[in-house]
């Protein structure tokens, strides 16, 4: 876990994950970010991740980011150019293709080991601009590893042409009963009262009616759009939104991506990975093959459907 030593927020929050999670002393990193900027440079970001990566061993898999900002590396997601490094020369055109994941797809126990496997440290974000909001979504994601009632998982085609790339990739409507999963498959603008939401996949600049929704611990949900990962933007819906709204992680790209579905979570590969026991983290990271612009965020550990 990284702590910014110069947000009260950050620190407070960690030590609560950490009590809440067993995370052992000698694996928190204290850094100090000062100002909270949105964004940070190259040069700044190799100062960071060089003092975080001095204060790991080579048996540390990934890491939990525990602030809202910085969360942005020149046009990279922070949590992308941790894992990955920083691809600077994407900056020059956010549109074209970005770095393929090795990562993306992955089985085999050997991807229990990321950093082992691939020489990739898994990396998350988790917000601490309100300290009880960070505490509910460690709740949420502790929660998800006790019973799984019946769930729902929901895919959304709307109207947004440009913003429905994933649609082709929407698993199947149907019953998964083993999981006691129910797959929805919808031609619709906004997803309206459901009570059940394991997960919630849409593509839209913003989503409406999440007032009326209920997300079940360990819930995944995200927007395909230019900027959700612009966690303090006001041109498209935050990622945030997702997580003050219920969910337990979240994804977003920071820079315009254009609408690759490479550059946004794989509905299909998403789901496949959650419901065989991954964890938010891992499925999370898996399911997205260019993942540079990208910032995933929530609680990491949340794993509904992991195995006893």
């Amino acid at each position: 876990m990284v702590v910014n030593d110069a947000d009260p927020n950050s620190v407070q929050v960690a030590e609560y994950y950490r009590q809440q999670r067993g995370i052992p002393q000698q694996n928190m990193v204290h850094v100090r970010i000062a100002d909270k900027p949105r964004k940070l440079s190259a040069a700044q970001f190799r100062q960071l991740k060089d003092d975080i990566d001095a204060k790991l061993g080579p048996d540390i898999q990934a890491v939990l980011m525990v602030w809202t900002a910085p969360y942005a590396v020149e046009c990279n997601g922070i949590t992308a150019a941790y894992t990955l490094g920083l691809d600077s020369g994407l900056c020059a055109k956010t549109c074209q293709p970005s770095k393929p994941s090795a990562y993306f797809n992955a089985t085999g126990p050997a991807m229990a080991q990321p950093f082992s496997a691939l020489g990739m440290r898994l990396a998350m974000l988790l917000p601490a601009d309100s300290v009880e909001e960070a505490k509910a979504l460690i709740g949420r994601g502790v929660a998800s590893g006790f019973r799984v009632p019946a769930a729902g998982a929901y895919y959304l085609a709307t109207s947004e042409v440009q913003r429905n790339s994933r649609a082709p990739f929407f698993p199947r409507a149907g019953v998964l009963a083993q999981r006691r999963l129910t797959i929805h498959n919808q031609r619709a603008d906004v997803l309206e009262g459901a009570r059940d939401i394991m997960v919630y996949q849409t593509g839209m600049a913003k989503v409406d009616k999440l007032d009326t929704l209920a997300f079940l611990p360990g819930a995944l949900a995200d927007h395909l759009t230019s900027f959700g990962g612009d966690l303090y933007g006001t041109m498209q819906m935050s990622s945030l939104r997702w997580l003050e709204a219920g969910a337990t992680a979240s994804y977003g790209t920071v820079s315009e991506p254009c609408n690759y579905w490479q550059k946004f979570p794989h509905p299909a590969v998403l789901l496949r990975h959650y419901l065989n026991g991954d964890t938010a983290l891992e499925a999370y990271w898996k399911s997205v093959s260019w993942p540079a612009q990208g910032l995933f965020i929530g609680e990491p550990l949340a794993a509904p459907y992991k195995r006893p």
